[in-house]
């Protein structure tokens, strides 16, 4: 059988992955990635040291009990259970300069008004682009995960990347940017199972990942700590001003990178009525509020296309997606060429596709098959 390079990150999803694969007659290899180095300046660790090739490598995060990102010393451990239950390889990899990458554009994109999608980018840059690298050199022929996600095969033999059976748990938002050739190498085991069917064959099989919550967090900054992050890696924070539309200021913000497009929590102001935040100005460092029905919903330019699947070069119809946490919308996408598209919301309030936020992906569908997407840019 093929050999497979299967990212595990020490949770049930990719632990039911691997044994899947392991079950199938797979030549599995376990990949176990990890930073290399903390996002902020790490508190002060125990000294000590281990034969063990996944401890001794810095960790990102503490594992401290509570913690529901990846990449700790404890996902590692429990990566490395796993694989040893089912008896298959697991190894390191230092994944330090491509982890950079994705944090600096972290901070970048919140420094511009932007709000950044880093699994996306996660998934295209490591995930399924750096681990081909990694499965070519050991002679491997694919690379899977444990995302919710299907693939299918057309007559004529194109891949087809679909949402997961499990329609809560569905994944192939974040999987839209992968580049287009990599999705005939890639393997999705657990794309067409529940996930309490997941969970209860990590039971069977007594995999300590079995009952293990499910990853909640940016895997490179704890919880809360990404305006400090943002302004760390920026060299200050981007305070400002909180003004309406016509300009009247309100009060005064710690910093651009506190705010998202459409949030109404946290702005701290006591007007008489909900304001939201319709649109941040990075060169000012302001931050626009107004009433729930001036923030953007109905129309967006995204750009840096991607597309999975050949669509047309006129207007179509089909569904967008513009929040992970949000269905989609039905919609008519225009090409504009240069890798950008418009998309115009045409099923009216009650099929709103959610606030239009600069710097999250726009993804489009034909039903549950992912066509492709771009970057909202605006």
């Amino acid at each position: 059988m093929p050999r497979v390079v299967v990212a595990m990150s020490g949770g049930v999803d990719s632990s039911v992955a691997a044994s899947l694969l392991v079950e199938a007659g797979y030549d599995c290899v376990g990949v176990f990635m990890r930073h290399g180095r903390p996002a902020l300046p790490p508190t002060p660790q125990p000294s000590g040291g281990s034969s063990d090739p996944l401890a001794i490598l810095p960790s990102a995060q503490d594992g401290s009990a509570g913690h529901q990102g990846c990449c700790s010393v404890a996902d590692a451990l429990d990566a490395r259970r796993v694989a040893d239950r089912l008896g298959m390889p697991l190894f390191a990899l230092d994944m330090t300069d491509d982890f950079t990458q994705i944090i600096d554009y972290f901070a970048t994109e919140y420094g511009r008004g932007r709000t950044p999608n880093p699994c996306v980018r996660c998934n295209s840059w490591i995930k399924f682009g750096r681990l081909f690298d990694h499965a070519d050199a050991i002679g491997a022929t694919h690379v899977a995960t444990g995302h919710y996600a299907r693939l299918s095969q057309a007559a004529d033999g194109r891949p087809h990347l679909s949402r997961g059976l499990d329609a809560a748990r569905d994944q192939s938002y974040v999987l839209f940017d992968v580049p287009p050739e990599r999705l005939r190498r890639m393997l999705l085991p657990v794309g067409g199972m529940a996930k309490d069917d997941v969970r209860s064959r990590a039971a069977t099989l007594g995999l300590v990942t079995a009952d293990k919550p499910d990853s909640q967090e940016i895997c490179f900054v704890a919880s809360g700590e990404h305006a400090r992050l943002v302004g760390h890696r920026l060299g200050g924070t981007r305070a400002g001003e909180i003004v309406t539309r016509d300009g009247r200021v309100l009060g005064q913000h710690p910093g651009i990178e506190h705010f998202t497009v459409g949030q109404r929590h946290g702005l701290r102001l006591a007007v008489g009525r909900p304001l939201y935040v319709v649109r941040i100005e990075p060169d000012s460092c302001r931050v626009i509020v107004g009433g729930r029905e001036e923030v953007p919903e109905t129309e967006l330019v995204a750009g840096e296309a991607t597309w999975l699947e050949p669509v047309s070069d006129g207007p179509f119809e089909c569904l967008v997606q513009c929040r992970a946490q949000r269905g989609p919308a039905p919609a008519v996408v225009t090409p504009l060429g240069q890798g950008r598209f418009a998309a115009r919301f045409t099923g009216g309030p009650e099929r709103s596709p959610g606030p239009i936020s600069p710097g999250q992906p726009a993804v489009c569908y034909a039903g549950d098959r992912l066509l492709g997407g771009g970057w909202i840019e605006g």
